[in-house]
C-alpha cells in the first residue's frame, strides 16, 4: 500500500484543488444550514440568532401557497422527464435509419448546439417569438384566424412552454447518449430479420428498442433524483407574477424569500427540506438503476 502510495502521489497531488474547490464551495456552505433552525439576524450572526427548532418549517408548511409550489416543481419537472425521455429516444431511431453520413452528422450538431446556450439567450429569443404582438407564433396563428396567444402570461400555456422550450434546447445531448446506446446492438440480428422478413418497424420494435431498453431503464431511473428540480434559470427567466399559479416552484420560493423578502431562516428552511427530499430520491433512484439496469457509482 506505501508503495503504491509513492508511486501514484502525483495523481493524488492533482486532486488537492478539485478537494479544495469543493470544501470551500460545497462544504463550507452547509454550515449555513443552521439557519433553519434559527430566527436569524444578520447583526446577530449564526451563533447568537434565536434558536426556534422547527417553527421555521412549521411555517412553512402552513403557508397556503406552500403544496401549490410543491405540486408546480413535481408536474414540471415530471412533464420534463417524460419529454425527456420521448424526445431523444423517437430522435435517435430517426437518425439511425439516415444512410447519408453528411446530413446525420449535420442534424447532430444542429440539435446539440442549443444545449450550449444560457437561458438568458434563450429566454430573450422566446419572449421575442412568443409575443402576443410582434412574435412570429402569434403572426402564424392569426393566418388562421387565431386571436393572440399570451403564452408567457397565461397559467393555462406556461407549463408547456417550460417543457417545449427546454426539450429544444436539451433534447440534443441525450440524443447522443441513446445513438451510443444503438451502436452496441448486434448488427447480425438485423440479418437475421431480414432474412426472415421482417420490416423496418418490426426490426425497431423487436430489435432496436429491446437493444436500447437497458440505456433507457438507466437514464428514466437516474432521472428521478432530479424531480424536484424543475429548472430555477429557466423558470426565473420566463415567469412573472401572472404565472406564479402553475409556474411558482421551489427554488423561485426560495429566491423571492431570501433575497427579495430577506426571510434568509425560512428560505434556508424550505431549501433543506428541498435537499433531504431530493436525497432520499437520489438514493432510490440509483437503487432502482443498480436493480434494472446493473448500474454501478464504482
Amino acid at each position: 500500500m506505501l508503495r503504491r502510495l509513492r508511486s501514484e502521489w502525483p495523481f493524488h497531488l492533482m486532486l488537492v484543488p478539485g478537494l479544495l474547490i469543493i470544501l470551500v464551495y460545497s462544504y463550507g456552505p452547509m454550515a449555513g444550514i443552521v439557519m433553519a433552525f434559527q430566527n436569524f439576524v444578520p447583526v446577530f450572526g449564526l451563533w447568537k440568532s434565536d434558536w426556534v427548532g422547527f417553527d421555521n418549517f412549521a411555517y412553512v408548511f402552513s403557508l397556503p401557497d406552500t403544496l401549490k409550489v410543491v405540486w408546480n416543481t413535481l408536474a414540471i419537472a415530471i412533464m420534463k422527464i417524460a419529454a425527456g425521455l420521448v424526445a431523444p429516444v423517437a430522435t435517435s431511431l430517426l437518425l439511425n435509419e439516415v444512410r447519408q453520413k453528411w446530413f446525420k452528422r449535420s442534424v447532430q450538431t444542429l440539435v446539440y448546439m442549443p444545449h450550449f446556450l444560457s437561458w438568458i439567450i434563450v429566454g430573450g429569443i422566446l419572449i421575442n417569438i412568443l409575443s402576443p404582438t410582434q412574435g412570429i407564433v402569434n403572426d402564424v396563428l392569426s393566418l388562421f384566424g387565431v386571436e393572440p396567444v399570451y403564452f408567457l402570461g397565461d397559467n393555462r400555456w406556461f407549463r408547456y412552454v417550460l417543457v417545449v422550450s427546454n426539450e429544444w434546447k436539451e433534447f440534443g445531448f441525450a440524443t447522443i447518449v441513446y445513438l451510443a446506446a444503438l451502436t452496441s446492438i448486434d448488427p447480425s440480428l438485423y440479418e437475421a430479420a431480414v432474412v426472415d422478413g421482417a420490416a423496418r418497424w418490426r426490426q425497431t420494435w423487436h430489435i432496436t428498442l429491446p437493444g436500447m431498453r437497458p440505456v433507457i431503464v438507466l437514464m428514466a431511473t437516474l432521472s428521478l433524483g432530479s424531480v424536484l428540480n424543475a429548472g430555477f434559470d429557466q423558470v426565473f427567466v420566463l415567469y412573472s407574477p401572472q404565472v406564479y399559479e402553475t409556474g411558482d416552484i421551489i427554488d423561485t420560493m426560495v429566491y423571492r424569500m431570501g433575497l427579495q423578502q430577506m426571510q434568509y431562516s425560512v428560505a434556508t428552511a424550505v431549501g433543506l427540506f428541498k435537499s433531504v427530499v431530493s436525497l432520499l430520491l437520489i438514493s432510490v433512484s440509483y437503487w432502482l438503476a443498480y436493480r434494472f439496469a446493473n448500474y454501478r457509482i464504482f
